[in-house]
């Protein structure tokens, strides 16, 4: 491991051609190569975290509106992390450096969230990568050791690519039968049906994306998958399992070394959630929850 980072120490993960960074900041999936082709695009070592790239997202993802919340009756106040929309961003974790502990082809990551502004409870959480022939399994744990249920969601941003390919020309493709629509604050305000030709595959090129979404059709084996297809028909996948009932699609042209990026991001729940009650849990005091996503490469 090496500590020249931003992002703090660097876990290197290899087995076979598969390999894979992870930065302690965050515990960040920074970036995963299969073969020599990036399905994560990296970024520079030097620079922090970009776009909240690879980072887990707890005890809630993406926003609150202006902090604020109802914990069951008492109200709530989180500290303003986006100052420019006034609201309370990507959870409490996003800076944390966690503890680290690894074998060549697996990392595990812990870090707890201790009671604080707005949130007064006490969770230990952990994320382990494992890489598998094809791309990357990550299981994410969260136990509540507070002596009163915890509410809460967890997210993850990881960026996807394949990187011998124009992004522009990459056909993507969300699952999704419903979308969120959003204010100037980037807010849920309602839904709408998700356009039919994220559904079918779109090239990544002609859309602009920041936008979440549910009603996830899952596969037989109770996953649901987005995926990234090159013009030859190599594809990389994104899998979430149970527990993730939404994702938020971000496209943006300012991602490092990229001309166009996307992250595809898995959630339990989606923006607002601590005032929606949309996908909330509440973990009973010492109630471990167990989540699953990881990415393939086709």
């Amino acid at each position: 491991m090496s500590t020249v980072s931003p992002t703090g120490a660097q876990i290197t993960l290899h087995r076979g051609d598969v390999t894979a960074q992870i930065a302690q900041v965050g515990a960040s999936l920074r970036s995963l190569r299969v073969g020599g082709v990036d399905l994560v695009p990296p970024y520079p070592l030097d620079q922090p975290t970009p776009a909240c790239s690879g980072v887990v997202l707890t005890p809630w993802p993406n926003r609150v509106r202006d902090g604020k919340w109802d914990d069951d009756g008492t109200p709530r106040a989180l500290a303003i992390t986006e100052p420019k929309l006034h609201n309370a961003s990507h959870g409490l974790l996003r800076f944390t450096a966690y503890e680290v502990s690894h074998t060549d082809a697996e990392a595990v990551l812990r870090a707890t969230i201790v009671p604080q502004t707005g949130y007064p409870y006490l969770i230990e959480t952990s994320v382990t990568y494992t890489l598998t022939p094809d791309g990357i399994e990550v299981t994410h744990t969260l136990t509540n050791r507070s002596a009163s249920a915890a509410p809460i969601a967890l997210g993850t941003h990881p960026f996807m690519t394949i990187s011998d390919v124009d992004p522009h020309d990459l056909v993507l493709r969300v699952p999704a039968e419903t979308a969120f629509v959003t204010d100037e604050r980037m807010l849920p305000t309602g839904t709408r049906p998700a356009d039919s030709a994220l559904q079918a595959g779109v090239r990544l090129g002609e859309v602009t994306l920041d936008t979440g979404f549910t009603d996830l059709a899952r596969d037989p084996d109770g996953r649901v998958r987005h995926s990234l297809t090159a013009p030859d028909g190599r594809r990389v996948t994104l899998w979430q399992g149970e527990g993730f009932d939404y994702v938020q699609v971000y496209t943006t042209p300012a991602y490092p070394g990229q001309s166009l990026a996307v992250a595809i991001e898995p959630m339990t729940a989606p923006a607002d959630a601590f005032n929606s009650g949309l996908g909330l849990r509440r973990l009973a005091p010492d109630e471990t929850w167990t989540l699953h996503w990881g990415i393939a490469l086709a």
